[in-house]
């Protein structure tokens, strides 16, 4: 089944922290917390981000992994589960590298045994899309 929406970042807040040992690169690394509402046909919700990214924000340039935990509605049967994923970005409006999935075991309620992957895109007017492409068990 396919599920597919929009969504917005309600709030972004990074998190202090030191890596162990320090190691300096050309892009340090960051965490923050983020807070997501989705909407649409097949799919509504929240979700609560943990997001790590190595990103030149001036330049556009980076990688990214967050693992998010969902609550909500897909494809009418209502539940939670943890999907993750990364990409990379050479500054231009294309992702490269992706990774999506939805993390085993994590369902729960009408969402419990969920399994599959997704993806997620900008558009040009900074509209943020996402889907899941699932499995439930009978």
């Amino acid at each position: 089944m396919r599920a597919s929406g929009t969504f917005k970042v309600v709030s972004f807040t990074p998190a202090p922290l030191t890596p162990e040992p320090p190691v300096e690169t050309g892009l340090p690394v960051g965490v923050a917390t983020m807070e997501k509402h989705y909407e649409g046909e097949s799919l509504s919700g929240r979700s609560a981000t943990l997001f790590t990214a190595a990103f030149d924000q001036e330049a556009g340039v980076g990688s990214y992994v967050a693992m998010e935990s969902f609550e909500g509605t897909l494809a009418g049967r209502e539940g939670a589960f943890n999907f993750v994923h990364g990409a990379t970005t050479d500054g231009g409006p294309d992702r490269s590298a992706e990774h999506f999935a939805i993390v085993p075991a994590s369902g729960t309620r009408a969402l419990k045994g969920i399994t599959g992957t997704g993806g997620l895109r900008v558009d040009e007017d900074g509209t943020h899309r996402i889907w899941f492409d699932f499995d439930l068990p009978a």
